[in-house]
């Protein structure tokens, strides 16, 4: 790509990170919601809940009374469900040939999770994959990045990834790892993460929160049956929070409403809809010095190319959902749904990229796309406004049983619907000065008097999908699963001038097949293969066929695993996976570039996961998983890139949570996080330090005039250890983010 700068030269640029490609209408207008007028608005659902001395109190104290909520909803995720996310049909996690983990409400309020890579401390399949402050995150599983088109669910339906993810009005968070392609349509192999909406119930909550650097939260959680048939639920948050990078302060409104309607003993209506704006300054990552030295030490605290004309990047957000499930007797259901993901982007940043410009990369004996050796690098004036993406999908599930004796048949037949758009301006993209990774503050520069273009479809893309799923019993200890997904994809993408640079037509049908064999009600064994299909990435901009998209990839997928629940309390877990799937990469060669990207050889991670979740004791529970996973290229034709861990995959990761009844109303909270040693590049031969963060909190719950109050202090990264928690890379471009320094932080609730 080249970029015209305002000294009249044409130079070849990068594009700043995910900010190349975005979707459709007008811009949402510029909303910022203040808690007053939303509070406000939800009196009447206040007048009419049950008062606090009522059967309500009961309900609303349970929300929040830890033991009774891990109780309440181990019961509730383990239940037989249509949630949409579930590649192998409606059925307990415990009969699922899969690793499913659950991230409940009471986990991500112990932990105060507000953003993706706060949640990916919850599981050690986890990790960031580009994950900035300020902009919206991405996650891995098993060390694949997930398709922000198609890796994020709500409910089960398709919801736009390049979007802060609210999660005050999440019940839970469903990560389905491995091959989901049955009913997930083309998706990377890592897996999908579904967030699953709170319903109607009689609640009244409002949580406070605050920190050492001064944020303000505040959030209300408000239900009630109108009618036995009718409910409603809604949730607001106001954030105000004080970052801990420099001069990125930001904040955020975020409203959400749920209803459910019993037309019938046979029908439910469900409804979801939820509107968030936020504007934060973006950070941006660091990169190699000279493309092949750290950094020497992480500043979590430096804003990298910080200018005072920098303005925050805007992103709005909404989604809309709705659910229709009949039975039509005791063996037969229909489920049908529908939904629309939006968001829109005012992306805007003074980008620290590569050293183009900086004395030490002129002579081109150094590589422009990383920092100077000698810290050096490029400042950019960067505004892309309206960028948007739109997700629509609708699915139709049959579900029904045949058969009665020792061999009996549970079959789910469906179709979906998917689109995708991405609508942007053409952006400006220009340098205005060179910084250096040691001046605490860089030089003030003047910004670029260009401005944006026209808005212009960028891409359009449908996946329409058809599938079936058998689930048979065999006898009482065996089950054998058999389905299949036939999957159409047509694609189109058009550059800024409009003119269209790839049609992508491909018909393919995705097999899985799966076996359980279940000696006892406690345990479950499985072994599994499945294959699934994922989009082909585009060249970066330094290689020879710079924005060309390769072919969609076909992926498959061998695991074995094993599930026991001991004294129905505590979950253990264990599972062996294989996923192989083409390697796309830029290949070093003899063009003028020096690389072109190709598709070569293959990525294969093999891994062991091992999982418990659940009471120890009556007084002590626990969260912990360990992943160890075996990342390597394959026959690729660069014996450089082969032989070693595949770059953002660290060989081992590990997470534990514990919470500990220390008296009847004290609790002590404890987590560990530990990740190996992590590649930062395709050789292998620079790594990021490997590195463990310990967490340590106090949860308080007492009677305060009639009400029950639950406060809860934490602290995060206990002893301000200095790490890179992401070497990840986005449109080719390697980057490097540094953790969290310790936070200290305070929340208080109280059921109304």
């Amino acid at each position: 790509m080249a970029v015209h700068m305002p000294t009249g030269m044409w130079v070849p640029m990068a594009s700043p990170a995910r900010r190349r490609f975005v979707p459709f209408p007008r811009r949402c207008p510029t909303m910022t919601l203040s808690p007053t007028p939303l509070l406000l608005a939800l009196l009447p659902l206040l007048a009419t809940a049950a008062p606090a001395d009522t059967h309500t109190t009961t309900d609303a104290s349970t929300k929040i009374t830890k033991l009774a909520t891990v109780q309440v909803i181990a019961d509730a995720k383990d239940a037989p469900r249509d949630t949409g996310s579930n590649a192998w049909g409606k059925a307990a996690l415990h009969d699922t040939p899969a690793t499913v983990s659950i991230i409940d409400r009471a986990q991500i309020e112990d932990h105060r999770i507000r953003t993706l890579s706060e949640l990916a401390r919850e599981d050690a399949a986890l990790g960031d994959n580009y994950a900035p402050v300020g902009y919206y995150q991405n996650i891995a599983i098993r060390g694949y990045p997930l398709d922000l088109g198609s890796g994020y669910r709500s409910n089960g339906l398709a919801t736009t990834g390049e979007q802060i993810i609210a999660l005050e009005d999440k019940q839970q968070v469903e990560v389905l790892k491995g091959l989901a392609g049955l009913n997930a349509g083309v998706i990377e192999p890592g897996g999908v993460v579904n967030f699953i909406s709170k319903r109607p119930a009689e609640v009244r909550t409002l949580t406070l929160g605050t920190d050492a650097r001064g944020s303000r939260y505040a959030a209300l959680d408000v239900g009630t049956w109108l009618r036995p048939n009718v409910g409603l639920r809604a949730n607001l948050a106001w954030d105000n929070a004080h970052s801990y990078v420099q001069h990125a302060d930001g904040r955020r409104g975020f409203i959400a409403l749920a209803a459910d309607w019993k037309m019938s003993d046979a029908t439910t209506l469900e409804w979801d809809s939820n509107y968030q704006s936020s504007a934060q300054r973006s950070a941006s990552g660091y990169m190699l010095l000279g493309g092949s030295v750290l950094p020497s030490t992480p500043d979590p605290k430096k804003l990298l190319g910080y200018q005072p004309w920098q303005q925050p990047v805007r992103i709005h957000a909404s989604n809309v959902s709705a659910r229709l499930q009949h039975a039509f007797n005791d063996d037969w259901r229909l489920h049908l749904s529908a939904g629309r993901s939006r968001s829109v982007i005012d992306d805007n940043v003074t980008f620290a990229y590569g050293c183009y410009y900086a004395a030490q990369c002129a002579s081109g004996n150094v590589p422009g796309n990383f920092f100077a050796p000698n810290g050096d690098y490029d400042i950019y004036d960067y505004r892309s406004p309206d960028d948007t993406r739109v997700s629509d999908q609708a699915r139709a599930v049959l579900e029904g049983q045949l058969g009665d004796g020792s061999v009996r048949h549970a079959l789910s037949v469906g179709v979906s619907s998917f689109h995708r758009s991405i609508t942007r301006r053409p952006y400006v993209y220009d340098y205005v000065g060179t910084g250096n990774i040691a001046m605490p503050t860089p030089p003030v520069f003047a910004p670029s008097p260009n401005q944006p273009g026209n808005p212009v479809l960028r891409y359009d893309g449908w996946q329409r999908s058809l599938f079936a799923l058998d689930r048979v019993q065999l006898g009482e200890h065996w089950q054998l699963l058999a389905g299949a997904s036939a999957v159409r994809l047509h694609e189109r993408a058009w550059k800024s001038s409009g003119k269209l640079v790839r049609t992508t037509r491909i018909n393919k049908t995705l097999p899985q097949l799966a076996l359980l064999w279940q000696p006892s009600a406690a345990l479950t064994t499985y072994f599994s293969a499945s294959e699934g299909m994922s989009l082909g990435k585009e060249a970066p901009f330094w290689t020879s066929n710079d924005g060309e998209f390769l072919t969609p990839r076909l992926s498959r997928q061998l695991e074995a695993g094993v599930k026991y629940r001991w004294h129905d309390a505590l979950d253990l877990g264990a599972s062996l996976f294989r996923i192989r799937q083409p390697y796309q990469f830029a290949q070093p060669d003899a063009s003028s570039a020096g690389y072109t990207f190709v598709q070569h050889g293959d990525e294969v991670h093999s891994g062991l996961e091992l999982s418990a979740n659940g009471r120890i004791t009556d007084t002590l529970q626990a969260n912990a998983s360990v992943a160890l996973i075996r990342a390597r290229a394959q026959g690729t034709g660069t014996p450089a890139y082969e032989g070693h861990q595949v770059a953002n995959v660290p060989a081992l990761r590990s997470s534990v949570h514990l919470d500990y009844r220390l008296l009847p109303h004290l609790s002590v909270l404890g987590g560990w996080r530990h990740a190996s040693s992590n590649p930062a590049t395709p050789s292998g031969q620079v790594r990021a330090a490997a590195y463990d963060v310990f967490d340590a909190g106090l949860r308080w719950r007492s009677e305060w005039q009639q009400h029950t109050l639950t406060t809860q202090l934490g602290v995060d990264n206990l002893f301000n250890h200095a790490y890179w928690r992401d070497t990840g890379s986005s449109d080719g471009d390697s980057y490097l983010f540094p953790g969290a320094p310790r936070t200290v932080w305070l929340t208080v609730q109280v059921a109304l």
